[in-house]
C-alpha cells in the first residue's frame, strides 16, 4: 500500500503536483485561521509530497510572532525534534536526504502538518514506516494538533491501523478538510 501510494504521487507531472498543492493550501488556510497556531511544524516536500513552503512563507509574513519549524530526526527510535525555519535559511540534508535547518533552534509546535502517503476516513495515516510522527505525537504532552496533508490519490478504505497507531486530528487534501477525528480540536 505504501509503495503504490508513493509511486502514484511521484508519477504526477510537476505542473499537476503544483496545482494540487495550491488547492490543498486553499483548503488549509481557513483551518489554520481557526486553529490559530503560534508555532507551526511542517515538512519539506519529499518524494512528490505537497509543497507547502510558499504557503508557510505567507503564513509567517502575516504575523511577526509566528514561528515555523521543520522536523529533525534525532535518533532512529526517538521522537522528532523541531527546528525553526525561516525563508531563505541555510538548509542541510539529513540522513534521509531531506532538508533541515543547518543551525538547530528548538521549537515546540502547536500544530504539526503531517505528510500523508495513504490515509483513510477514520483519520489514520500511512507514512514511510519509521514511526517518527507516531512517537512524536505520543511523546508530547499536550500533543500538538496534528493535521495530515496529502493528495486525494492517497485515500484508501483503511490503512489497517495497528494498536500503536493514532488517528490525526484533521486531514486536509485538495478536496477539503476532514475531521476532527480524535474528538478534540473541533472548533
Amino acid at each position: 500500500m505504501r509503495r503504490s501510494a508513493i509511486a502514484a504521487r511521484e508519477s504526477l507531472a510537476a505542473a499537476e503536483r503544483e496545482r494540487l498543492s495550491g488547492l490543498l493550501c486553499e483548503q488549509l488556510r481557513p483551518l489554520l485561521a481557526r486553529l490559530s497556531p503560534r508555532n507551526l511544524g511542517f515538512c519539506w516536500p519529499y518524494r512528490g509530497e505537497p509543497d507547502l513552503t510558499a504557503f508557510v512563507t505567507d503564513w509567517l509574513a502575516a504575523e511577526a510572532a509566528r514561528v515555523a519549524a521543520l522536523p529533525v530526526v534525532v535518533a532512529a527510535d526517538a521522537p522528532l525534534a523541531f527546528s525553526a525555519w525561516r525563508p531563505g535559511a541555510e538548509l542541510a540534508a539529513d540522513a534521509f536526504g531531506i532538508p533541515v535547518p543547518s543551525q538547530f533552534e528548538s521549537v515546540d509546535p502547536d500544530v504539526v502538518l503531517v505528510p500523508l502517503n495513504a490515509f483513510d476516513a477514520a483519520g489514520y495515516r500511512l507514512g514511510y514506516g519509521g514511526g517518527f510522527f507516531d512517537r512524536t505525537l505520543a511523546a508530547r504532552s499536550p500533543a500538538p494538533i496534528s493535521v495530515g496533508v496529502g493528495f486525494e490519490l492517497g485515500r484508501v478504505d483503511s490503512i489497517r491501523p495497528e494498536p500503536h497507531d493514532m488517528p490525526l486530528d484533521w486531514i486536509v487534501t485538495e478536496s477539503g478538510t476532514f475531521g476532527p477525528f480524535r474528538g478534540k480540536n473541533g472548533i
